[in-house]
């Protein structure tokens, strides 16, 4: 590919996550590089979302460590990881289906407010300058994602592929340095996923977000990533370039079902 990584931002070491008994996830340890495409794949229950609950501070993790821009970062909590420019995306559609396209977009921009609730709520001053400045930011991220026609249009009302494409636009608002996508892609046609594929790679390229993608399609994996790492059963059984995990016999048994 063309697109230059460059330094690790997110070093995981040995990370292991249990609930109660389970194992989530067992000694797994990779990096993320500032700029690229990081894919991380595997069977269902292989510990994909868990692994993202970790970068994001939802799971705390009960061993290992997590490096973040060369800092070793302690126990830190979702919004903590949001204010230093790590957004995420859900499996779920996680949107306000009574609210328009653009107020559910507008909310990704709440970190970004500096005036308080008395402020806001009198929208005067100070308040009414910085949301006409926020809602040019999000008005920018519309036509970017080329969803202008909808944009006043209350987000339960449109299709599946198209509440996606809001909840990337939501995320993107909030100016992410990484951006963590949880299956972008499940339950679309095909014409949907090449929209989002493009679009994936355009924020990648015009926003130079650094993305970490969970996808069950492997067809998109290998033509948008610059690395993957695979999981199975919560243990790491490849990691490297998209031919390099795609010609491992680890990953094949494990996509093929074989036996454990």
């Amino acid at each position: 590919m063309a697109r230059q990584s460059g330094e690790v931002i997110v070093d995981l070491r040995n990370i292991s996550l249990r609930f109660g008994g389970v194992k989530a996830l067992t000694d797994i340890s990779f990096d993320v590089r500032e700029h690229e495409i990081r894919s991380i794949i595997g069977p269902n229950g292989a510990g994909k979302s868990s692994m993202l609950n970790v970068i994001n501070g939802v799971y705390h993790p009960q061993e290992g460590q997590i490096h973040f821009r060369g800092q070793l970062r302690r126990r830190m909590e979702p919004h903590h990881a949001a204010e230093q420019g790590i957004a995420r995306t859900f499996q779920n559609i996680a949107l306000f289906k009574g609210m328009t396209v653009l107020d559910n977009i507008m909310t990704g921009r709440a970190l970004k407010m500096r005036c308080n609730f008395l402020q806001h709520a009198f929208y005067w001053g100070a308040a009414q300058r910085e949301e006409a400045a926020h809602r040019l930011k999000v008005e920018e991220i519309i036509e970017f994602l080329e969803i202008q026609s909808i944009r006043k249009t209350p987000v339960g009302r449109l299709p599946y592929g198209l509440q996606k494409r809001v909840e990337l636009a939501r995320a993107l608002a909030a100016e992410p340095h990484i951006l963590l996508l949880d299956e972008p892609m499940a339950g679309m046609n095909v014409e949907e996923k090449q929209d989002m594929c493009r679009f994936i790679l355009d924020v990648n390229d015009h926003y130079g977000t650094t993305i970490v993608l969970i996808e069950h399609d492997m067809g998109v994996v290998m033509d948008i990533s610059d690395r993957v790492v695979v999981l199975d059963y919560g243990r790491k059984i490849g990691d490297g370039l998209p031919d390099e995990v795609k010609g491992n016999p680890e990953v094949i048994a494990a996509y093929l079902g074989a036996a454990h």
